[in-house]
């Protein structure tokens, strides 16, 4: 993909015209008669091992006028599924007595690689969010009074956040949680439950997440608790401008990530010295520690926002070669992360809806299709090419065909995570941010 200049006011006039088409049709899975919500509760989730689908489409190649992609091909196909995967893809039989598609586009679902499941006002009543002051140890001290009260709720409250993921085609998500003083380890087993009674159409990576510090609270042992539970990452926050030390955090950070076999998922907003210093520290000890390649992240990472573009490469190329992925949200305010260059060097780079609605974040519509539009838009990524290939950041790098045409996905074996949209191919769904008309996850039909 060509990197393209666009102004900030034209960012925003475009990205305020691609937010409207995210309705949602009737579930194409149910009875004609269904109201045009899906219904994503636990009761609708039809958990059958087999059954077929036919008039699905799929992509299948590329048309060219020279070397220029113009346009993408689809076909319709007849799917088999079987024990929560896909047991057949074979010629349309449109004349079958089984579901049928009606030639809705059906793509890898996607999937949310940075959200707060934990704590959020979405299924309450509306609240915008209150002026802040402080920072982010002003909003600590903020979450001090509210989490206990919202702990209430958040079981049910994760619930409906998820069921808004799912009604927006995620099946799956990276959910950081609070691990701190205030609310000890009942936040991560509120959202236990959560998942639990959710698992039937919803899968996550959980991430203990200390919000307050490590060290500015007292978050140690109850770190240190987590890291024996059912979790798969270690978190962590500015180490510097919220504990005081890079070494002294990370370090403790990568040894319980060590000592439990976790990933690490690290929140880092410094952009400035210290949020490079934290990046060079953390690929030293990855590369010192080599089990930790490809399961380490750097969740926002604006440090690289500020650099210029010769140190963003050399930053780049250290992450890549050290298999540290860079997991985020956009747009990123005033700051203009070089995803594009990241993505150039072969650093795994992942999008999530972070906040939805909630006392960091007022916004949030739980669609990570639109983060993928909206990096298209700030990216100059209009060309139906650049577009299919921008749709990775929604599938968490599944894509239907590489970068000659040649279909890689879908494949008989594959696990049966299956997302249905209202549009002719990829680059149309992500630049008119399609509807979402079905998905499935490991062969369950959620609607």
């Amino acid at each position: 993909m060509k990197e393209s200049g666009i102004s900030r006011m034209d960012f925003i006039k475009r990205s305020a015209l691609g937010l409207g088409g995210a309705a949602l049709l009737p579930s194409i899975l149910h009875a004609e008669n269904q109201d045009t919500t899906p219904d994503v509760t636990t009761k609708s989730i039809h958990t059958e091992k087999d059954y077929t689908l036919k008039n699905v489409r799929l992509e299948v190649g590329f048309d060219y006028e020279g070397d220029e992609v113009v346009a993408t091909k689809t076909a319709l196909f007849t799917i088999e599924i079987a024990d929560y995967r896909i047991k057949d893809i074979r010629a349309n039989q449109p004349d079958s007595k089984v579901m049928d598609m009606k030639g809705m586009l059906m793509l890898p679902s996607f999937r949310d690689m940075h959200i707060h499941l934990d704590k959020t006002f979405y299924g309450g009543p509306w609240q915008a969010v209150k002026r802040r002051t402080g920072g982010v140890k002003g909003m600590i001290e903020m979450e001090k009074e509210l989490l206990p009260e919202l702990l209430k709720t958040s079981t049910q409250r994760a619930e409906k956040l998820i069921e808004l993921l799912q009604s927006k085609g995620s099946a799956f998500a990276r959910s950081h949680v609070n691990i701190d003083p205030t609310v000890k380890l009942d936040s991560l087993k509120n959202l236990q439950i959560a998942l639990e009674n959710k698992k039937n159409g919803f899968g996550a990576e959980i991430v203990a997440f200390p919000q307050h510090g490590v060290y500015y609270t007292d978050s140690v042992p109850y770190l240190k608790e987590a890291a024996k539970m059912d979790i798969d990452f270690i978190g962590g926050v500015d180490p510097f401008s919220i504990d005081g030390a890079i070494e002294k955090t990370m370090d403790l950070t990568v040894q319980l990530a060590l000592d439990h076999q976790k990933g690490i998922d690290i929140h880092l907003h410094e952009s400035g010295e210290s949020g490079v210093k934290t990046i060079n520290y953390l690929i030293d000890k990855v590369n010192e520690n080599p089990s930790l390649k490809d399961k380490t992240y750097l969740s926002h990472c604006f440090a690289l926002g500020r650099l210029d573009k010769v140190k963003q490469e050399e930053m780049a190329e250290k992450l890549a070669a050290a298999q540290i992925g860079i997991v985020s949200t956009i747009p990123f305010g005033g700051l203009v992360m070089p995803i594009p260059i990241l993505m150039k060097k072969g650093v795994k780079v992942w999008v999530g809806n972070d906040s939805i609605i909630d006392h960091w974040n007022t916004f949030g519509t739980g669609s990570v299709l639109e983060k993928a539009n909206l990096a298209a838009q700030l990216y100059g990524y209009s060309t139906e090419f650049d577009l299919s290939r921008i749709l990775k950041l929604a599938t968490s790098d599944v894509l239907p065909l590489d970068d000659k045409g040649v279909q890689q996905w879908p494949k008989v074996g594959d696990e049966a995570n299956l997302v249905f949209l209202d549009a002719s191919c990829s680059a149309e769904a992500v630049a008119r941010i399609s509807p979402v008309t079905a998905l499935i996850y490991q062969g369950n039909r959620v609607f």
